[in-house]
């Protein structure tokens, strides 16, 4: 990301989440919207990557390093980088800009020596879901959160990245 666009970011993140609002609570939307627009992902030397598209930010993606706190409302610290806010603008999906953004996380991962990459992503999900699993993350259910205790379980899924290198 450049230099003065994190209120683009946040601008297209809150778009791409907005279909998601109907699965969940007032409450619940409440605070991913927070989320998504807090100033966590400036902190910790997070990594904000983009992907344009004919000049416009069409995708974002946050790359949290390893040992620190990724999310505002979980004080677990995972030993791994974990993938965060992975948004495309809803009118350009499907052109493989959100597997190009995770793409660049693993290779920077790798780059950067880890021996695996993690995330968490909303069970409702479904196409995130379909995709960390077709790029080769698998589940690890002992991890998952409910962080608002509402039956809405945010599922954490890890790739090894020493796999087929």
């Amino acid at each position: 990301m450049k230099y003065g666009e994190i209120e683009t970011v946040r601008n297209l993140r809150l778009e791409s989440y907005q279909e998601y609002r109907q699965f969940v609570s007032k409450e619940h939307w409440e605070v991913l919207k927070n989320t998504l627009i807090s100033d966590n992902d400036l902190k910790n030397n997070a990594k904000i990557y983009t992907a344009e598209l004919d000049g416009q930010i069409v995708g974002s993606v946050v790359l949290f390093p390893p040992s620190i706190q990724a999310y505002d409302w979980n004080k677990n610290v995972q030993e791994y980088p974990e993938i965060r806010m992975l948004a495309v603008k809803p009118g350009t999906r499907g052109k493989g800009i959100g597997g190009a953004l995770v793409e660049h996380c693993v290779k920077v991962s790798k780059d950067e020596n880890n021996s695996h990459i993690g995330l968490h992503t909303a069970s409702f999900m479904k196409k995130a879901l379909a995709l960390y699993v077709s790029m080769g993350f698998e589940r690890v259910p002992e991890l998952d959160l409910e962080p608002m205790n509402d039956g809405i379980i945010v599922k954490a899924f890890i790739m090894d990245l020493n796999k087929n290198t």
